[in-house]
């Protein structure tokens, strides 16, 4: 279920979870999931809230339970390896435009265990020459993972490149079965 905005001047509940990648910041709205964010360590997670308040316009409440208690579980099934597609509520109010269409383009028609190249989905979203734009798109996305980001890569296979680091994006794949498994 998807939600194109979420209510300003809300509550919206955060907090940083483990995940087979490290931290992750989640947050969300009565609507759904708005945000996850990687490496939320020590430095990191004090200004995530800060800044989601000021982009949002809403109160943040940390809380793991609640509204996030389903993300947090699909997110532990995920990374042992046992849910190959989320089924949560997403509130769409970070992403707009161009940016937005190509997120839920990904998210609806790219599927576990596959790859599109950055032209493809510019393609599937009717701007054939917006290659450069959907890496763009890629790069603000606000929730990775669910909305995956790591799975748009360059036409010549290489990775391409990704907000979380490149070694997250291969430990994603890696888990999808895209990738080996790294020895060590």
């Amino acid at each position: 279920m998807d939600i194109e905005e979420g209510p300003r001047g809300a509550t919206v509940e955060w907090a940083v979870v483990p995940s087979g990648v490290g931290p992750l910041f989640l947050a969300a709205t009565g609507r759904g999931l708005v945000r996850v964010e990687f490496h939320a360590g020590e430095g990191r997670r004090e200004r995530m809230p800060e800044r989601l308040a000021e982009q949002l316009g809403a109160e943040l409440v940390e809380c793991a339970t609640g509204r996030l208690a389903e993300p947090v579980r699909q997110l532990d099934r995920y990374f042992a390896g046992a849910l190959r597609a989320f089924d949560l509520p997403l509130d769409w109010s970070l992403a707009t435009g161009f940016n937005r269409r190509v997120l839920r383009e990904l998210a609806e028609a790219v599927p576990f265990g596959t790859v599109v190249g950055y032209g493809d989905l510019a393609r599937r979203v009717g701007q054939p020459e917006a290659a450069q734009a959907v890496g763009a798109a890629m790069g603000a996305n606000p929730l990775p993972v669910v909305v995956p980001c790591h799975r748009v890569v360059e036409s010549d296979g290489g990775l391409g490149g990704f907000g979380g680091g490149l070694e997250t994006k291969r430990r994603l794949l890696a888990l999808e079965g895209v990738l080996p498994e790294p020895l060590f």
